[in-house]
């Protein structure tokens, strides 16, 4: 109870926030990549280039972060769950950038409308990440953040059901075998950008367990 009078630091919260927004951003940039890479490949590689600098943005954040938890004497939640909501916010940001830098390296020329489908679900799903984490700061948001969360689950459940339904069209129908493996393992990488925000949704589930 006395551990709750006393004073604590508070910008653990801005530099979460910071960070879940510039996720939201390299997810925009993603999915403006995907729209623009038939018809504009010129766009599509400066983009690329953005959110190569929005994920060394986000990196910064996070050595913030790390640096204030070895320098603070009381932090407003646990350290290990500081450490972990970071580092699990940097994971999507972080694959984001794999998936931007996985159309180069594949040479990937024409966004199917599956890839696209994936991107407005990452986008969407940051979106819900970025929500939550933003009323992280205050307990008596609870229900909100726990509304969110379900919420990211759902998103999660749906891009687990496009990769299965956009693996066996590939499987059925793309007769390129190198083109099968590059758009196989692209759609895992978007995927999993759903699978890390999924991790940060159950991360917040149990702090606001833990804390409210």
């Amino acid at each position: 109870m006395l551990s709750r009078l006393m004073p604590r630091e508070g910008k653990f919260f801005e530099l979460f926030n910071q960070h879940a927004q510039l996720v939201v951003q390299g997810a925009e940039h993603l999915l403006k990549l995907l729209q623009a890479l038939d018809a504009q490949p010129d766009a599509a590689r400066l983009l690329a280039a953005e959110i190569d600098a929005i994920e060394d943005r986000a990196d910064k954040v996070t050595h913030q972060t790390i640096a204030l938890l070895h320098s603070t004497f009381i932090t407003p939640l646990d350290r290990d769950e500081i450490h972990q909501l970071i580092a699990r916010l940097d994971d999507v940001i972080d694959v984001i950038q794999g998936c931007a830098q996985m159309i180069e390296t594949y040479d990937l020329r024409t966004a199917t409308p599956e890839a696209v489908r994936f991107a407005q679900i990452i986008h969407a799903c940051t979106d819900k990440v970025a929500q939550a984490v933003g009323l992280l700061a205050d307990m008596d948001n609870a229900p909100r953040i726990m509304t969110a969360i379900r919420e990211i689950g759902s998103l999660e459940g749906q891009a687990d059901d496009l990769l299965r339904q956009s693996l066996s069209k590939i499987f059925r129908e793309e007769p390129d075998v190198r083109q099968l493996i590059k758009l196989k393992e692209f759609y895992e990488m978007l995927e999993l950008v759903t699978d890390h925000c999924d991790d940060v949704g159950n991360h917040l589930e149990a702090i606001v367990l833990e804390n409210s």
